[in-house]
């Protein structure tokens, strides 16, 4: 068989590799317990428009972070490095109406910047703290479609003049049902046509 000669492999979201992210949010009384901070496991979360920054989620409409969500609209998008994926992982596992998943992973809820009833994940490297915008029902899953209204980031990850370098944030991506480390930097936007003073300067 030739290297591309291709095979039906069938329907399916086989859109790889995604970002995953833990995906915080309340109810409207953190006391009771079912309205605790919570976190679901997101692998189907992406950009939608850049000004103003808009984000989307799609959650299943029997999760209990539907739920939370639906009744409050606000969310925020935590992004996982390699030291959250183990809790990432067990987030996407277990239901939060069971366990309170900040202490099963020992992780701290607080207060998420710009909003009033969602929580943030603090030992997240970047959190982004979202505004609903609009819920479109689809068969399985419901996408919230929401503004970034604030966005919070651990000190390191900026350099000298304010940059904020998400390389040095050991991200994790998911392909397949697997995370995996990001690894080598292949190019930059606009490599391609890129002079190669550019590109000695940018690939090091």
């Amino acid at each position: 068989m030739a290297k591309h000669d291709k095979i039906e492999i069938g329907a399916s979201a086989i859109l790889n590799p995604v970002p995953v992210v833990m995906v915080s949010c309340a109810g409207k009384d953190p006391s009771k317990e079912d309205q605790r901070p919570n976190i679901i496991t997101i692998a189907w979360a992406g950009t939608v428009n850049s000004e103003p920054p808009i984000v989307s989620v799609s959650i299943r409409k029997s999760r209990h972070s539907h739920a939370l969500i639906s009744d409050t609209g606000e969310f925020v998008v935590n992004l996982v490095n390699k030291q959250l994926c183990r809790s990432c992982d067990l987030c996407g596992v277990k239901s939060g109406r069971d366990i309170d998943k900040f202490d099963k992973c020992g992780l701290t809820a607080v207060k998420a910047e710009g909003l009033e009833y969602a929580y943030a994940v603090k030992e997240a490297p970047v959190s982004l703290s979202c505004k609903v915008l609009s819920v479109t029902s689809l068969p399985s899953h419901d996408v919230f479609t929401a503004e970034v209204v604030k966005v919070t980031a651990d000190s390191y990850l900026l350099d000298d003049n304010g940059r904020l370098c998400l390389d040095n944030a050991n991200l994790v991506a998911y392909n397949h049902g697997e995370y995996f480390l990001l690894g080598k930097k292949l190019g930059f936007f606009g490599y391609s046509v890129a002079s190669e003073e550019i590109i000695k300067k940018r690939m090091g």
